[in-house]
Order: C-alpha cells, then structure tokens, then sequence
C-alpha cells in the first residue's frame, strides 16, 4: 500500500510526537525554546542541534502531518539526541526580540546554546548543525567563527538566488507558495493544516539581511573548516542549483575538508515536511555517522 494512501486521524496543530517534549533554555542573555528528543539511556552517539529556516518554528523538524516526516524522533531511535531550538525572534524570544537578530548575533546565541545544552546534557562526541533554509546560513556564519560543530548539514540553502532582488521579499512573506513548496503532491494531504502552528513571521533585522547573503558567503567560506553537507530538491526555486552554479560554490569553500552536494528526488525547499523527509534525514544522519568515523569518542576515553 502507498504510504499516502494510509488513513490517519488528523492531529491538532502543535502537537508533538511521541518522545519529543519542550525545552527551554537561557543563552547568551535569550530565553529560547525549542524541541528535544534524547538518544535511549540518555547515552547519545552525538547531538544534532536541527536549526530551522525563515517563517518557521522549530516544530519544521517534527512534522505531523505523517509519522515518516520527524528527525527528532528518527534521530532519537538511531542514537542521536536531537535539539531543535526556535531561533531568536521565533517562538518564546519573539516577545523578547520582536525584530529579531542578525546573522552574526544569532551565531553569538547558537554557540551559547550548545555550550549551555552540554552543561545539562550529555552530547555525546560533539554536536552537528543540520539546518535549513535560512537556518543554514546561520550554520555557515556558526561554522566560519572559532570552534564550533564537528560538522554542517544544510538544505534549501545556497550562495546565490535563483530569483530577482525585487522577489527576495517573498521569501519574507511566505507568499511564493510554487517556490516555498513545489507541486503538492510532494506532502502528506493534512501538512497545511498540520504547521498552521509552526508558522512565524520573518523578524524585520533577519529580512534586511536577504540581500546581502552572496556577499557575506564569499567572504566567510574560506574560514569554514569542517564537513559540510549541501542537499538541493529537486523543485527547489529560490537558489540556483545548476553544475556552474554548485562548481562555483563548492570552490569557494578552500578550507573545509569534505564538501558534498547532493540533490534530493521528490522534493521541495521544504523538504523535512514532505514524502521525501524521511529519505533526507536518514542521508544526513549517515553522513554524520561517517563524520564520527574520524572523531573521538569521549566515552572511550
């Protein structure tokens, strides 16, 4: 049987599934909440800090509308602990920041966080950023400062627009609905009822930032010096995604020791809400697993 042919009862938004539960933490002077999921025994392999993008809430990383869709819970049953943080402006620091943070801020508060999260839970060998969209030009501003995560996952994120200045504004507003989504049939039948709660404006001081992403990338991607990981949808239409486009990319980033792109079958830029979620998360999750390869383990210490 076609898993979109299963009859479910359709859950009420803002649910979560089973084995995720709220978390809050102080960082960096930001109340933020978010999403946590933990490894069996509390005992992770290592932690995935999963960062979502423009318009959405951390719940993008649990979606409802097909029990296939969640990383935090196919994360957890493979030995991750997953942590989906709702960035600053977004979820309970929207009242806090109401016009939310710049990229740079937000990389300040990023690492507050990890380092806060490792002071009350066991992470295991480290932490990977899996991000999305916007997310994942945070996890590129994140990966260029000192230190950081073992390595970088990212999707729905490129360095240069696939659409005019004059239609970077949409992305804001979520009114592009072919390039948010890509053809319907790509997402279980109850998703647009399922995120009505996952929905967020964008903060005005992340939108005044839109412009300048191709410029901010080419300056930090040479200071990126660990495994990154990029994945296209095969609808995606906000980032050119083209052999040129990805050799050019690819080039810029001198000092990181892996570089891999890959494009995902049967999906849109909101790929962890599709049919092809779960296909997605299990890539990365592979790819973090050959990252720990080459990592030590501090449990065997």
């Amino acid at each position: 049987m076609r898993h979109d042919a299963v009859v479910r009862q359709p859950k009420p938004p803002g649910a979560l599934s089973t084995g995720v539960r709220r978390l809050t933490l102080e960082a960096a002077g930001v109340t933020l909440s978010g999403l946590l999921a933990e490894a069996p025994g509390g005992r992770p392999r290592a932690t995935v800090i999963a960062v979502h993008g423009g318009g959405m809430t951390a719940g993008y990383f649990d979606g409802q509308a097909h029990p296939d869709l969640s990383l935090l819970t196919l994360g957890a049953r493979l030995g991750f602990t997953v942590f989906a943080p709702d960035r600053p402006g977004y979820g309970r620091s929207a009242a806090q920041l109401p016009g939310g943070q710049g990229l740079t801020e937000q990389a300040e508060v990023l690492e507050a966080v990890m380092e806060r999260f490792a002071s009350r839970h066991a992470v295991g060998a480290g932490f990977f950023l899996l991000a999305h969209s916007y997310g994942g030009k945070l996890a590129l501003v994140t990966a260029a400062r000192a230190g950081g995560p073992l390595a970088l996952d990212i999707s729905g994120c490129g360095h240069r627009y696939g659409v005019e200045a004059a239609e970077l504004p949409r992305i804001r507003t979520g009114s592009d609905r072919l390039r948010n989504w890509g053809p319907l049939r790509l997402y279980p039948p109850d998703t647009f009822r399922s995120i009505a709660s996952l929905v967020a404006p964008m903060p005005d001081r992340e939108a005044d930032e839109l412009a300048r992403w191709p410029g901010l990338f080419d300056e930090l991607a040479p200071r990126v010096r660990i495994p990154v990981r990029l994945t296209f949808a095969e609808h995606e239409a906000w980032w050119l995604h083209g052999e040129g486009e990805i050799a050019d990319l690819t080039a810029r980033l001198t000092a990181a020791p892996l570089v891999r792109v890959e494009h995902q079958h049967g999906a849109g830029h909101n790929i962890s809400l599709g049919w092809a979620a779960r296909s997605y998360h299990l890539r990365a999750l592979a790819y973090f697993e050959e990252c720990l390869a080459g990592t030590p383990d501090p449990r065997r210490r």
